[in-house]
């Protein structure tokens, strides 16, 4: 019995691929989302709003920060005294997109940020660069 024709295959392996580059979503939709993650991040800062700028950090980096303050995030994150955007409009410079890790340089900061199921979440924050050959120096970060 002959099978399906060839060209049916290639297309339903086209629209498969088209349909998990659309779910994964592009370059510029992944960008987009990873400033946001850390727009939304810097202003929950400014705001003083400890909880808020919690719930947009990695797992793993609440936990380093809780077990190295021995405190709850929302507690611990004001005390590591991470850099506050001056005007309340954050200023993206710069967001470099690799995979699912982000790094997103704002006007007063710098962020690292990974992509996980409930969306882009800060993995370090407060980073600076050592010396242009050495990786950042950042304030909090996942153990």
């Amino acid at each position: 019995m002959p099978g399906p024709p060839r060209h049916a295959s290639v297309a339903a392996v086209a629209l498969a691929a088209s349909l998990a580059l659309t779910a994964c979503g592009g370059l510029d939709q992944r960008r987009q989302a990873a400033a946001e993650a850390a727009t939304a991040f810097a202003v929950a800062l400014r705001a003083g709003d400890g909880p808020a700028a919690c719930a947009l950090l990695a797992p793993g980096t609440t936990e380093e920060l809780e077990s190295e303050a021995e405190a709850p995030c929302a507690t611990a994150l004001p005390e590591e005294e991470l850099p506050v955007p001056a005007d309340p409009a954050v200023t993206v410079r710069r967001v470099d997109v690799h995979g699912r890790a982000a790094r997103v340089v704002l006007a007063d900061d710098t962020l690292f940020l990974a992509s996980f199921d409930a969306g882009w979440r800060v993995t370090a924050a407060g980073c600076q660069p050592r010396r242009p050959d050495r990786p950042y120096d950042c304030r909090i970060k996942a153990g």
